[in-house]
């Protein structure tokens, strides 16, 4: 089958703070249909590496192109076809839920119509009219969903989107992530090594700045001779077995 064209285009990406490699000689491409999980312990890089992908922070040497086109030289466009729910989404606590959206739809240069429609998907149309600062961790998580979904990008960066939602909001969020994946690239940061193995199809492991492993979780657990995804996680990043 032929392979569809190119979403995401990382090449030799790095990215350093002081004397600590977030980044360290990254590499990899996606197509439309993947969703990417980005594994790895507290510090790998994870965050860094889609806030880098957002043109939220530039890269010390390397390229990203998005869609075929370098974010340096492109950085609207990028912006333009790239939904972004960071860690910890900042949000206008005085605002009501409907006008933080109504806002971004603005800067998005979207009808109001969308609003409507993403406050539907993600399922937050009983608290269009409460203040963001008065929503639960989980409620805000799915404003925050639904901003990044608002222009329906053909890229979607989510870190940790089912970060405190109860366990029917996460079922709920994960067979959404499933269903809009078919014409979009989905990469979502998360520590859930069971989100990673039942929702994504193909799993990057980051440990240090640098990528230990990427494939599904069948090649994954193949090349590391492990069982399940938490033996493939605890050998491929730990110091002890690093050189396994």
């Amino acid at each position: 089958m032929k392979k569809a064209n190119k979403t995401i285009n990382i090449q030799n990406l790095c990215k350093n703070y002081g004397k600590i490699r977030a980044a360290d000689n990254i590499n990899f491409t996606s197509s439309a249909g993947d969703i990417i999980a980005l594994l790895g312990p507290n510090g790998a890089g994870k965050s860094t590496l889609m806030n880098m992908i957002a043109g939220y922070l530039a890269p010390d040497s390397g390229t990203i192109e998005i869609l075929g086109k370098n974010i340096a030289d492109n950085a609207m466009f990028a912006k333009e076809n790239i939904g972004f729910l960071p860690e910890g989404a900042p949000l206008y606590a005085d605002l009501s839920v409907k006008r933080f959206l109504c806002y971004m739809a603005e800067l998005k240069n979207q009808k109001k119509e969308a609003v409507q429609k993403v406050a539907e998907i993600a399922n937050i149309t009983d608290v269009m009219t409460q203040k963001l600062e008065t929503l639960s961790k989980g409620y805000q998580r799915r404003v925050g969903f639904a901003q990044s979904i608002l222009n329906n990008p053909p890229i979607l960066l989510l870190d940790e989107p089912t970060d405190g939602l109860d366990p029917n909001q996460k079922d709920y969020i994960r067979k959404l992530i499933k269903q809009m994946s078919k014409d979009k690239t989905i990469v979502i940061s998360t520590h859930l090594l069971e989100e990673a193995e039942n929702v994504c199809t193909r799993i990057i492991v980051l440990d240090h700045g640098t990528i230990k492993a990427d494939g599904t979780l069948a090649t994954i657990l193949k090349h590391t001779k492990t069982k399940n995804i938490a033996e493939a996680f605890r050998k491929l990043t730990t110091q002890e077995n690093a050189h396994a």
